[in-house]
């Protein structure tokens, strides 16, 4: 069975006609040639895939696109504005947090999304005041990335990167 949905993806709207069993990952990549989200595990494990629907940072791999119909995405892509680059990306860029890169989309999307969650007050497992606004310490950054693997072991760089951007 196919279904049409629309999807706005880094700003622009996008129809498109797809079987309704295809993921949001897969109709970016496949159906409409967006290649920042990344297919790395296809288990919802590594975070390769992560992008931001509706300002939340989601795991394309595990959702299916017509659950979306009408939703705003944004991908590594899209967080660039009038060709000036998001503050993580420069950080990333300025901390040397990438090696091979494949990760490196997703590790951005979700440092975007987890630096909003905090700026929210949302806690992590790890959030010892419950009250007061969340820092973001090394720990909380360790938690709140978990879900985004990198086989290189960028991560102290990672986490310098998002340590400036934070602040």
């Amino acid at each position: 069975m196919e279904a049409r949905i629309t999807l706005q993806v880094d700003g622009e709207r996008r129809a498109l006609t797809l079987d309704t069993r295809t993921t949001l990952l897969d109709a970016l990549r496949d159906h409409l040639g967006v290649m920042s989200p990344k297919k790395g595990c296809d288990h919802g494990q590594c975070g390769a895939c992560t992008v931001l629907l509706d300002g939340r940072r989601a795991t394309t791999c595990l959702s299916f696109a017509v659950a979306h119909d009408g939703a705003a995405i944004t991908t590594a892509q899209g967080l660039a504005a009038n060709g000036a680059l998001h503050p993580v990306q420069r950080a990333f860029i300025a901390h040397d947090g990438l090696q091979c890169g494949y990760c490196t989309p997703g590790q951005i999307c979700s440092a975007v999304g987890m630096i909003e969650e905090a700026r929210a007050g949302h806690p992590s497992h790890v959030t010892k005041d419950l009250t007061g606004p969340v820092a973001l310490t090394d720990d909380e950054i360790r938690e709140r990335m978990s879900g985004n693997l990198c086989r290189c072991g960028a991560y102290v760089n990672i986490l310098a990167a998002i340590r400036e951007a934070a602040s």
